[in-house]
Formats: C-alpha cells, structure tokens, sequence
C-alpha cells in the first residue's frame, strides 16, 4: 500500500491552528507526531513546549524548551518560554538569565522585558523590577499586568500610596481582574482604610470564589473593623479552598482566641509556625512536648518564642509545671533573664543564643496554654509571678522617692517592625492632656521615636528615664516605685500586670487576642483596667477618659 509523505510545514500549521482555538490535545498530538518524525525540529519542540506550558506540565513544558533553545540559540521567543518554565518551577536564577539572552536578542519585546521585569520581582529586586515596568509603561501605557505589577513593585519598596495609585490604574484598564481589586485590598490594608479593603477583597471574590487570598485578606480587614465573627467565616472559606493555608489557620486563631474560643483558637495558634515570614525553625533536636504525658522527674526547656510581653505573658506557665515535678529550662530574650531567674520554677535560665541545658523536650512559650488545656475560666493568674529585686530597688528610689505622688509610668509606643503598630502605638503628641492632670509622669519609653523626642524634652511634668533602663530588672523596680502604670500594647502593660501593679492598658479598636473583645477586664491580668477605643483611631477619646480617672486618683492620694 503506498501512504502519501508526511509534510511537516503542513501538520505544525494544522497544529498551531488547533492551538489558537484552545484544542490542546490535537495540538499535542500533532506535535508529538512531528517530533517523532523529526527529533529536533525547533518549532514542534518550542510550540509543544507551550502546550505543556498552558496545560500547567511545566516539568516537561522545561525540558521540550530547553531542547528547542539548543536547536535554535537565535530565537528570542524560545528562551522567553524557557524563562518563563523555569520561573514556574520556582527557579528564577535560570529564569533571569534566559529572559536575559532573549531580551539580548530581542531588545524591543515588551512581553519579554515584562517576564523579566516578573522574575525580579521574584527575586526581591523590586527597584530594578520598577524600573522595567515604567519602560513599558512609557511606551504602553494602557498596559495593564505592567500597571499591576508597577503597584506590587512599588508595594515591595513601601511606597504604598503610590502602589495604590497604579492599582487604581490597573483597575482603570483591566476592571474585571481579581488580582488587581486583591492587591488593592492588600495597600487599603496597610493604609488603615479597612472598610475599602473590605470592599476591594469583597469584589475580587465577586469574579473569582475560590481566591483564598481574597478570603483571608478581607477577614484580617473585618478584624480590624471589630468585626471578628465574620472574619471567622471568611477564613472558614479560605480552609474549604486551601486546607492547609497556614496564614488563614493562623489568622483564624486570633480571631477564635479574641472571641474567647480557646479550645479551638490554641489548636489552630500552632499554624503560626507555617506561616508567610516564618523563619525556618531550628532543630531542637529532642521531641515537642504539648501536653501528651505528664513531665515527671523530666527535663523541659520552655523557649520564648516571640516579643518580649509574649514571654511575660506565658512565663506565668513555668510554676505550673515546676509543681508536676518537671525540671524546668528556660531560654528567654537576654533583656528579660535576670528578671526570669526570679520567677518560681525554674532551675535554669538562659539568654537566647546562649547554649542550652541538657533537656529531655521542649515546647515554646506560646504552646503552653494549648499544652494546658487552657480556658478563659481557668487562665493561671497567681500574681505577682514577677517582681523586682532588692538591689534594682535601692538603685531607683533615690531617683524616683524625690518625685511628687502620685508617680505614674507611661509608656505611648511598641517595637515599630509589630504588624499592627499603626493602631498600638500612640505619637507622644496625642498625650498632652494628661499632663495637665494633677500627677508626675516617669517616661520609660525605652526608645524614643525622632518625631516624639523634641516634645518629650520640652514637656516638664515627664521625668524621662527610658535611655537608664538597661534590663527589665531595671524597668520592674521603676514600676514598682510608681502608683500606677498607663501603657499601650506592649511589654511595660505585660511586665506591670505580670508584677501585680495596677495597670492601664490603652487598647485599639481592634485589641489584641489576649485583651479580649470587649470589656474593662483581662483574664490574664486581674490588676489591668482596659481603656479601649470605641472608633478606629480615636485615641482623643481614650485620653479623655483617663483624665477623668486620674482626677479620681489624685484625689485618692489626698
């Protein structure tokens, strides 16, 4: 039987044809088919690359590209694709340097100078990245992916309003492209324009349910709003779509632990592990204790894990399990082991960093509550568990002893890095009708921001001794030496409820888990009063308030 010859330029243009119109799978064949005939063809090689490429087999999309760019070094497009492949398979390294050779062999290619301008981004070259995007841009202007990713660039380089310009932009061109509202939401976020954020996420969920990004983004929004039972649900949808995102898992803890779902919020709190920013954890080379069996005559090394008032926090745990027979370890911040070492329980501390004690296993500080089953009911608050020592004492009385009572330290702002420092802190500024109130204030902010530092100098009634504090040694006897404590969100209000010491927390509109939703009163600390915002930002209102209250304990103090 005679059969009529293949003719390859005739079945790679039927195959193109068939992948215009999105039949991949006749494509592919007919690829294959010219393959087989002709091994080293460039163009079945690089056209079935791309096939594999939108079939999402980017393993074998990679190898079919890497052979094409061997038969045919001078093609721009091959290598472009190839780029593209190995930026798939998360390998941006090669991915740069094959956009390199084919922005070198095609200079004028916007599409290749925007994978390249992709990949630096990957890279965290967001400078660079920049600078390609506003070249296309200048050029073709109505170029939407490179408005987006001009926004996540410049995102990258904390130019967030100018981010938000460029989505705004991108939504201009592209209006129907989820990605664009989503990154919209993610620069309201940090903006502090939660209730847009909510909206922007809202409408990226419209076009596309099943962005779990979306879901999780709106949730932390809603939780910013106080709107902390709908966050819940949101991230719910977030887990329905991703089982295991750990930053929904994450976020939902807080949202459950804020609501006072401790059984569930400490289970899904051991997310915070696997979540986006997460160092690698190092090895501790013994198992992880989390209340499975008792700790009888064993050795357990509690390690901090977070901020300083998270270990105050969950230090009050180490008697606990001292009192099971247990032989406590404990491996703290350096600026809390002197403190530490006068907490009950514990036969060994250790600055991080330093090495640790033999020990049979290990758990972190934060874990302790799940590892003790811990409810709001039952949260341990045998205080004080800390306090200051005689000798630190003796060193401020004769400072402080000189000073008018009633003596109150405040401390107005946390570590700047803190996610939420926008809502915590407060600037020094806003402070000033309480320095009309009938009381000497001693300023232990340790570290005083440039735009607070003129007006704390120039305010009289602040005796400012944060640049003394060397340890919290030093910081628990001036808190002990005053009638009361005014502080925000940080580790002075931890030390202080840690200590016994009456305490008043100045709380966001959105508080932190352990300060609970609503409320004057924390389970972690009976002497804390909660002074909370009841609008976002309004700390014009709280400061009223304790104006009032301190008119009261001046009186008190005749």
């Amino acid at each position: 039987m005679n059969s009529r010859p293949f003719n390859l330029g005739q079945a790679l243009n039927e195959a193109v044809a068939l992948q215009r119109q999105g039949q991949l799978r006749e494509a592919e064949k007919i690829y294959s088919r010219v393959l087989k005939a002709a091994p080293d063809n460039f163009d079945a090689l690089n056209l079935l690359g791309t096939v594999k490429l939108q079939q999402g087999q980017i393993g074998e999309a990679q190898r079919l590209l890497s052979a094409a760019v061997k038969a045919n070094p001078r093609a721009a497009g091959s290598w472009s694709n190839l780029g593209q492949a190995l930026h798939a398979l998360k390998r941006a390294p090669e991915a740069l340097d094959c956009l390199d050779k084919a922005r070198a062999l095609s200079p004028d290619d916007l599409a290749i100078l925007n994978q390249h301008a992709n990949v630096l981004l990957t890279l965290a070259r967001p400078a660079e990245a920049l600078a390609e995007f506003q070249q296309i841009l200048a050029r073709a202007s109505n170029h939407a992916e490179a408005r987006l990713n001009s926004g996540l660039a410049r995102a990258m380089l904390g130019f967030t309003e100018l981010a938000l310009a460029d989505f705004d932009a991108a939504l201009q061109l592209a209006p129907g492209h989820p990605g664009v509202h989503y990154n919209r939401g993610v620069a309201l976020i940090k903006l502090g324009r939660y209730a847009e954020a909510v909206e922007a996420n809202g409408r990226a969920l419209d076009i596309a349910p099943d962005y779990a990004n979306a879901w999780l983004n709106r949730g932390k929004a809603l939780m910013q709003l106080n709107r902390f039972d709908e966050a819940i649900t949101g991230f719910a949808e977030a887990l329905e779509i991703r089982k295991d995102f750990a930053d929904a898992h994450f976020n939902n803890a807080l949202a459950l632990l804020t609501r006072g779902d401790y059984a569930r919020g400490f289970v899904e709190y051991e997310w915070r592990w696997r979540r986006t920013g997460m160092p690698a954890q190092k090895s501790r080379g013994k198992p992880l204790w989390l209340g499975e069996y008792p700790l009888a005559r064993k050795t357990v090394l509690l390690h901090a894990e977070q901020g300083l008032g998270d270990t105050i926090q969950f230090a009050r745990y180490v008697p606990l399990i001292a009192a099971t027979g247990a032989k406590v370890a404990l491996e703290v911040q350096a600026e809390l082991q002197a403190l530490m070492r006068r907490l009950d329980g514990t036969a060994t501390v250790v600055a991080r960093g330093e090495a640790s004690p033999p020990f049979d296993v290990h758990c972190p500080l934060g874990s302790l509550p799940l590892a003790l089953h811990t409810e709001p009911a039952t949260v341990p608050a045998q205080i004080p568990y800390l306090s200051a020592d005689e000798a630190h004492l003796a060193k401020w009385s004769a400072q402080l002893d000189a000073l008018p009572r009633p003596r109150i330290a405040i401390a107005w702002s946390g570590n700047p890095s803190h996610d939420n420092d926008r809502n915590r802190s407060i600037p020094f500024a806003r402070l000033a009708p309480l320095f009309a109130a009938p009381a000497r204030f001693v300023g232990i902010q340790r570290d005083v921001r440039i735009e607070d530092a003129a007006l704390l100098a120039a305010e009289n009634r602040v005796t400012s001794i944060g640049a003394e504090l060397g340890d919290f040694s030093d910081t628990a006897a001036v808190l002990a030496l005053c009638d009361l404590v005014i502080a925000v969100d940080t580790a002075a209000a931890h030390l202080a409820g840690a200590m016994g010491r009456p305490v008043w927390v100045l709380v966001p509109f959105a508080p932190d888990w352990r300060w609970t939703q609503d409320g004057e009163a924390t389970p972690w600390y009976p002497t804390a009063r909660l002074f909370r915002q009841t609008a976002l930002g309004d700390w014009d209102g709280v400061i009223a308030r304790l104006v009032e209250e301190l008119a009261s304990l001046r009186a008190a103090h005749g």
